[in-house]
């Protein structure tokens, strides 16, 4: 009997984990490709043998989503399956579209085949949209947790964008470790401020080798979700973050819905600066489609570190990247620290923008008068450093979870943006936790 052929559609992160879940040593299925879209320059890899097991001695290759309709005539696969996040539900039937009309079937994976199952309890904290506040509310709960007496580690969905085999299982106790494992920016975001709070936190490709190596050293394994995709492993606490800035994407994208649905807790953050009738759109949608969900109120103060006045200044925003890419935010904390503290102008960066940096407003055209912090190997850092230099103004606003001074050498003053999460009023986390614990 031949096996099924199927093709993974992926972004280097949820589509790794459904092979290694459903795919890998099952000799009913061959997998004859992965596509990778989203992030820049990691097609052209081969998901590995060393990790694709038995059945796949040469592992497997990764080309890009462009390439995929010519990739159904090549394999001839009887299927593909939809295996990364945020997108919108026109994108992902979009997509389905092309496959079926290619000739063969759409699908998409559930949490009963991949979801792993660990011997800690497990939180896990997801998103309806990329640059909802996950990462502060993380910490929020690790904060928490640990003054309770509890040994917290955290857990960060995938960003395995360079040597798979050596990413397999990556622990990241000290900054000095984000060298080590020649991590990118984005990974830096979500690593060290886990690792300032004196956290541990691991990531890698295999996450349930992964999640056994947490096990040894936690009483609580905390799942720091990426973009809005859903836990990798059972939660016995599922908090999901919304945003009133994008009132409406819970029930629009996927699989923001699917998070939702199945959330103990959804914490709608930044209400201090969000619209009323967006943060009752954000309420009612999830009244909804899951009315047992304790809802939290939150924002995300801001705190500026930086001697330089930016008071009738010009300066440059730099932001975080996904937030802007396929996070579809046209602003961030920069912008809206720069705004209160009496810029002048924001200046557009395009006319300077170089290299990749430059091919990002292109793949991006709605970002705006803003600069993503894209960082996704040295080639865009080297960009990144260049076309800040570049931009004609008086000072740089870092808006982005990490200080860009520390991975680039910038020659004008900055000042940096910094937020945390602050729940208002009640329930709150801390009576939450409290229970749960």
């Amino acid at each position: 009997m031949s096996r099924i052929k199927v093709i993974i559609l992926g972004a280097a992160g949820r589509d790794f984990h459904n092979f290694n879940c459903v795919y890998r040593d099952n000799d009913t299925y061959e997998v004859v490709a992965f596509t990778a879209t989203q992030i820049p320059d990691i097609d052209g890899r081969r998901y590995p043998a060393e990790l694709a097991g038995g059945l796949y001695p040469e592992g497997i290759p990764i080309f890009e989503e462009d390439e995929l309709t010519a990739l159904i005539a090549e394999f001839q696969p009887d299927m593909c399956v939809m295996s990364y996040s945020d997108r919108s539900y026109q994108q992902v039937m979009s997509l389905g579209s092309v496959v079926n009309a290619a000739g063969c079937d759409f699908t998409m994976l559930g949490e009963k085949h991949t979801q792993l199952k660990s011997t800690k309890p497990v939180i896990s904290v997801c998103a309806v949209r990329t640059g909802c506040g996950k990462s502060q509310t993380s910490r929020r709960i690790c904060e928490i947790l640990r003054a309770a007496g509890k040994k917290v580690v955290a857990i960060r969905h995938p960003m395995p964008y360079g040597d798979l085999v050596a990413q397999k299982v990556q622990r990241f106790a000290e900054v000095a470790d984000l060298a080590k494992h020649k991590c990118t920016i984005e990974e830096m975001e979500e690593y060290e401020p886990h690792i300032v709070a004196g956290g541990v936190i691991y990531a890698g490709v295999d996450y349930e080798a992964i999640l056994r190596e947490a096990e040894k050293e936690a009483d609580i394994i905390l799942w720091d979700g990426g973009n809005n995709d859903t836990p990798f492993y059972k939660s016995d606490l599922h908090i999901v973050v919304a945003d009133p800035h994008r009132a409406g994407h819970e029930l629009g994208y996927f699989p923001a819905e699917t998070n939702v649905r199945i959330a103990d807790v959804v914490v709608i953050n930044k209400v201090v600066e969000a619209e009323f009738e967006d943060i009752e759109t954000v309420r009612d949608n999830i009244r909804f489609i899951n009315p047992t969900a304790v809802i939290i109120d939150g924002a995300s103060p801001l705190t500026i570190e930086g001697d330089f006045d930016i008071m009738g200044k010009k300066v440059l925003v730099v932001e975080d990247g996904p937030t802007l890419t396929h996070g579809e935010m046209t602003y961030g904390a920069g912008v809206v620290a720069a705004m209160r503290m009496g810029a002048e102008e924001l200046v557009d960066p395009r006319p300077w923008a170089t290299g990749k940096l430059a091919e990002t407003f292109e793949n991006y055209p709605d970002i705006g008068t803003l600069l993503p912090a894209m960082g996704y190997g040295d080639e865009q850092i080297a960009d990144l450093e260049k076309t800040i230099n570049a931009v004609e103004c008086d000072a740089v606003v870092i808006g982005t979870p990490i200080d860009l001074n520390r991975i680039v050498k910038i020659n004008k003053p900055t000042v940096r943006v910094k937020y945390e999460l602050q729940e208002i009023g009640e329930p709150n986390l801390t009576q939450l936790l409290a229970k749960f614990l």
